[in-house]
């Protein structure tokens, strides 16, 4: 038994214990300094007294050379979940139920122990851990933008630990625009004042056009309308309506036309008569330009430690992570499941017991090619 495998059945019930601690703190986008002091603390009690917050509120625990070339490991401190207070921790047979409890915080427990890991085996390449902030929702991948301003040049590659199926791997970045489209208007009684402009209705027309245009067909794109709000009264017309808008590609030409279809659907609804306006709410890059070679090295890499842990090939995937500001960047980079689970971004969210000790042996051994020289 080599010194990783040993590592991960020595730790398996520590990672369990772990998470059903970490599961409970709180952890909203743009609310994540609870869990992050946490992480800070648990990481500077477990032999990496250099762990530190950065700006952004990312935990970042360097291990290593402070110089030369760096490998970048993430997993997101956030939930999607609004909650301030504990959230709501059970466990039935096999199962943990929590909110959040997969995405991300079963994954984040990895890297954590990954950092233990570290701790106690020093890396001969430089490397940076980040319980980083911001994942999910609006957060626009602020911790990992701040990450990468920082350390970008010396990055050679990046690794996020995410998603749900141990063996799903993300290579392809999947980038979005979010906007927020308001309609105003003078409002009024729906009798007395009947024939003034409705920004509802105005609104409904500006969604049923956008939900009509063609979609490029460079790449898969996709668009969603999430949350409508305005009116006061049904008897009332309204002086403002919203919506909040994204379109999704893996192509940042598609992404392109997307924007310029939104200007074209903004200006028709304007020369139509409605007051409305475009708030960017998010920008998530999609594919850069990384090296051919590079990526197909690490998604070799992975695919070995996928075939090596789960006996399984691996799934491969498109999707919006850490990632996408590296691969965005043109930095080799790519998104792995350490856990396995269910009910993504529900209140029943869960992860099964059984899945974590594989977990935790898969995050170490997709990291170990990237501790020895080269």
């Amino acid at each position: 038994m080599d010194t990783i495998e040993a590592f991960a059945r020595e730790h398996a019930a520590e990672a369990l214990a772990l998470l059903e601690t970490l599961a409970p703190i709180p952890a909203p986008p743009g609310g994540e300094g609870r869990r992050a002091a946490f992480c800070l603390n648990w990481l500077r009690q477990n032999g990496a007294p250099q762990a530190y917050r950065d700006s952004a509120g990312s935990v970042l625990c360097p291990f290593g050379p402070r110089d030369g070339a760096l490998t970048v490991i993430l997993a997101h401190l956030d939930v999607v979940f609004p909650d301030t207070e504990p959230l709501p921790l059970r466990r039935e047979g096999g199962r943990i139920f929590c909110p959040g409890v997969g995405d991300d915080t079963a994954n984040l427990v990895n890297l954590l122990l990954l950092g233990k890991y570290l701790a106690a085996h020093p890396p001969a390449r430089g490397m940076l851990l980040a319980a980083d902030v911001g994942e999910e929702g609006l957060g626009n991948l602020r911790g990992s933008r701040a990450i990468f301003a920082a350390f970008g040049p010396r990055v050679r590659a990046c690794l996020a630990f995410d998603l749900f199926r141990v063996g799903q791997l993300v290579t392809r970045a999947v980038g979005s625009h979010r906007f927020r489209l308001t309609v105003t208007g003078p409002g009024g009684h729906s009798w007395q004042d009947f024939g003034r402009p409705n920004p509802i209705a105005q609104l409904a027309g500006l969604i049923a056009a956008l939900d009509a245009q063609p979609l490029p067909r460079e790449s898969r794109t996709s668009v969603n309308f999430g949350v409508i709000e305005g009116g006061v009264s049904v008897n009332a017309i309204p002086r403002s309506a919203s919506v909040l808008y994204e379109y999704r590609s893996a192509d940042e030409r598609c992404l392109r036309t997307m924007r310029a279809q939104l200007e074209e659907r903004l200006a028709a609804t304007r020369l139509a008569g409605a007051d409305v306006s475009c708030e960017t709410l998010g920008e998530r890059p999609a594919m850069g330009a990384a090296d051919a070679a590079a990526m197909e090295r690490m998604t070799a890499r992975a695919t070995a430690a996928v075939r090596a842990v789960a006996g399984t090939e691996p799934e491969f995937l498109e999707g919006s992570t850490d990632a996408n500001i590296p691969l965005s960047l043109g930095i080799p980079a790519l998104t792995a499941a350490t856990v396995t689970g269910g009910g993504a971004h529900t209140r029943d969210e869960w992860i099964d017991t059984a899945s974590l000790p594989a977990g935790l042996l898969l995050a170490l051994r997709l990291a170990e090619p990237y501790l020895t020289e080269e």
